[in-house]
């Protein structure tokens, strides 16, 4: 862990005012930040791993558990939530197999009930890692899914 992350942690050595960007690279390279990774963090900005562990999950963006290869979000505010939010989201759980807030076991998905996206014009949506995805139904939401399920390629 520690030749993975120097490159990333070298240039603010005991710099402990750093903690917040560091923690978004760490991340960034990690995809979340486990417990290896914290205490690298702690040792290079000199701090203690609770005060690492403090100023991370006090804020939303940073997980301590491994993510799935794609993160499906699916808004919940008013306007998506009138225009079908609740059945996009109930057919992502059905057809995933998971909660909101949970990965799939191959590591394939995680799922989060977004509160508002802020695209109400587009309601309801669906996010699929950074690609929005407006005025979705629950037979684009399982084409969507379809797109980014890793099965196998038939020749032919």
């Amino acid at each position: 862990m520690r030749e993975r992350l120097s490159p990333i942690l070298a240039p603010y050595r005991r710099q402990r005012g750093a903690l917040i960007p560091v923690l978004q690279k760490v991340q960034e390279e990690l995809g979340y930040l486990p417990e290896e990774a914290v205490s690298e963090i702690a040792f290079f900005l000199g701090l203690s791993e609770s005060e690492v562990y403090g100023v991370a999950s006090f804020y939303a963006q940073f997980r301590f558990e491994r993510q799935g290869e794609h993160t499906v979000k699916v808004c919940q505010g008013t306007a998506c939530y009138v225009r079908g939010g609740r059945r996009i989201l109930e057919l992502v759980k059905r057809e995933l197999g998971i909660e909101p807030g949970e990965t799939t076991e191959d590591y394939g998905f995680s799922l989060e009930r977004i509160a508002c996206f802020g695209s109400c014009a587009l309601a309801p949506v669906m996010v699929v890692n950074k690609t929005v995805y407006g005025r979705m139904t629950t037979a684009k939401a399982r084409k969507t899914l379809a797109l980014y399920r890793r099965e196998p390629q038939v020749d032919g």
